[in-house]
């Protein structure tokens, strides 16, 4: 049976994983019998499943599966069209598991039901699929190369956020909105649910009618546009990327809001003045380590004494971040050259050492699952038209993975997003 063969007969029969053949101690020898020594080795750290169950479709027509007897129901699904993947992805890590993906060595019928059950895994398996020594201190030096000092930054936001306003435009919804909508309801329609974050955010720091509010990294301009409508309030907006700028002057140009908000094309770092309160949408995730402390000491200096500021920032578990830190993953080498995600705990501890005060948190996660999932929907059906305007499937692949990936990890709660309200004594 060929791979196609058995990606076709899983779409004919939702049922064909039930055929596979259990791997136990005394069935391993007969079902893993004539695989590559690295496929073996592979199954080995299957085996340490405490969640879900994998299923693996061999080149050969032969299905296997590992199941841990824990919500068995939650099954990744591997359609492995190369034994390589294995040799890859035990050198590489999780870079090497993504590039394998990437050189169709397997696939799966449903990408993000696959990564999230091996999300749910990554404690077990982190150590057993870390990258070799080598391969993970070549894929720490490039990480390192992508330093966010004021050039560095620009270059780093240019390679995700200068794709070009049109390919965001064919998938996005019309606020035009790159960060975790807030859903109110579960069947909300997402551009309403990405104006209730606008909204509790706007709560969370008691923005009023003519108060005057910075936000750091202002995107296509939808928060400027929701403060300055919705609430009355004069925006700042700053952004470092040329497509965003121009495009955010003209929605304000064109919603005749230029004597509300004024964009800029300035890094955070150059802004002057005082503010009575600041806003921060997934912009945190692009400053990088090193510069955090100046992240947070620009908002202190920027934020009128007793203003409020609200940052929307996604974060990594506290047990999760030692390993993290140390390991170029593939949202870094690939998609967000110069990011790091902070914990919670980072968060907590760096707004004290900055003098400010968090008041409040409030997580909400699975609503980032919920608009992922919206997105990766929506960037297949527009994909044609993605397309059209120059882009190949190398990079469908890439954003499919990526949009997948980080649904699998807002779902398993590796990582998070939250709203952080920090108070200037």
């Amino acid at each position: 049976m060929t791979f196609e063969t058995a990606a076709s007969a899983i779409d004919r029969a939702p049922d064909a994983n039930d055929n596979a053949m259990i791997i136990t101690p005394e069935t391993r020898d007969v079902a893993l019998r004539g695989t590559p020594v690295f496929f073996r080795l592979m199954a080995n750290v299957f085996d340490r499943l405490s969640y879900g169950s994998i299923v693996c479709h061999l080149p050969d027509g032969r299905v296997v599966k590992f199941d841990s007897g824990n919500h068995s129901e939650e099954t990744a699904t591997f359609l492995i069209r190369n034994y390589a993947v294995a040799r890859r992805s035990l050198l590489g890590g999780a870079i090497g598991f993504y590039e394998s993906y990437e050189a169709d060595q397997w696939d799966s019928p449903d990408l993000a039901q696959t990564l999230y059950v091996m999300a749910q895994n990554v404690d077990g398996m982190q150590k057993e699929l870390a990258a070799n020594p080598v391969v993970r201190t070549v894929n720490n030096v490039l990480h390192a190369v992508n330093k966010n000092t004021k050039e560095g930054s620009k270059r780093n936001i240019m390679a995700h956020y200068d794709l070009g306003n049109a390919f965001y435009e064919k998938w996005l919804d019309p606020s035009m909105t790159y960060s975790s909508a807030l859903y109110s309801q579960p069947d909300q329609p997402l551009d309403q649910a990405q104006t209730e974050k606008y909204a509790a955010l706007a709560r969370k720091i008691d923005l009023k009618t003519n108060e005057t509010v910075l936000e750091i990294g202002s995107g296509w301009g939808g928060f400027a546009e929701f403060a300055a409508r919705e609430v009355g309030a004069r925006v700042t907006g700053v952004t470092i990327s040329p497509e965003q700028y121009n495009y955010a002057c003209e929605r304000m140009q064109r919603e005749g809001l230029n004597d509300k908000v004024e964009i800029r094309l300035q890094d955070y770092r150059d802004v002057k003045g005082s503010f009575d309160k600041i806003a921060s949408i997934e912009m945190f995730e692009a400053v990088g380590k090193e510069y955090w402390p100046t992240y947070f000491g620009k908002v202190r200096e920027n934020l009128k004494h007793g203003g409020l500021a609200g940052l929307q920032v996604i974060t990594i578990a506290d047990h999760l971040y030692p390993y993290y830190e140390k390991a170029a993953d593939f949202i870094q080498r690939y998609v967000f050259p110069g990011g790091m995600l902070p914990s919670p705990q980072i968060m907590a501890e760096q707004s004290r050492k900055a003098g400010l005060s968090l008041v409040d948190t409030h997580s909400f996660g699975q609503d980032y699952a919920q608009t992922l999932k919206t997105w990766h929907e929506s960037f297949l059906h527009a994909w044609d038209d993605i397309q059209a305007i120059g882009f190949d499937d190398r990079f469908k692949k890439l954003w499919r993975y990526y949009l997948a990936y980080c649904e699998a990890g807002f779902r398993a709660g590796t990582t998070d997003v939250s709203h952080y309200t920090l108070a200037r004594a």
